[in-house]
């Protein structure tokens, strides 16, 4: 006789999958809000309405979360498409204000995710291997937007300069200090990152 095939139910696997996105923002929302290393599954559970046993059945351990809500990071960051505009640029002020641009869309709708890591750092028990891992596609396309600098202009720093240059102009360090610790708007953070980046990069 052959084996009886396990039935799967649609409906059920939607329930689960829509359970699964419920736990994963409320644990972004409360990691952001408060730290990583002060929220407990007991408290993401209690924000998601569901039990402390559903949170490890459907996300596992809040490592596990945290884990999720980096690969959401790398995922959904947008440097794909924000790097393919800087590279149709013809010229250095069309690509930064692309860069500039695209880095603030990105930074903006990935607000409270970005949060969410940045605030697990301190407490996590290998915060330097999280943030690696959450911003190296982000390093990685500013290298090639400083590539792209070097074949439209001839400047006088190495193309590495240039790179470490842009991560500290358009890296969310920058964005953070501006919009979160100042409080500036993004258009206003967005201007001044962009002016400030084509004054220096203009000097010799």
């Amino acid at each position: 006789m052959p084996p009886t095939r396990k039935y799967v139910s649609p409906l059920r696997e939607q329930a689960a999958a829509q359970t699964r996105a419920g736990i994963l923002r409320s644990a972004t929302r409360l990691f952001a809000e408060r730290g990583y290393g002060r929220v407990t599954v007991a408290d993401i559970a209690a924000e998601a309405g569901v039990s402390s046993k559903a949170i490890f059945a459907s996300a596992g351990s809040k490592g596990d979360i945290l884990n999720e809500i980096v690969e959401t990071a790398v995922r959904a960051s947008g440097s794909a498409a924000a790097i393919r505009a800087v590279l149709d640029a013809r010229d250095p002020e069309s690509a930064l204000g692309a860069l500039a641009h695209g880095t603030r869309t990105g930074n903006e709708s990935m607000f409270t995710v970005h949060e969410a890591i940045h605030k697990a750092l301190p407490s996590h028990e290998d915060g330097e291997a999280l943030w690696e891992r959450a911003t190296a596609d982000y390093r990685a396309a500013l290298g090639a937007a400083a590539h792209h600098l070097h074949t439209l202009t001839r400047p006088s720093r190495p193309e590495e300069e240039t790179a470490d240059l842009l991560w500290f102009w358009f890296g969310p360090g920058s964005w953070r200090t501006l919009v979160v610790e100042n409080g500036w708007p993004w258009d206003r953070a967005e201007a001044f990152l962009l002016h400030t980046t084509l004054a220096t990069l203009r000097t010799p």
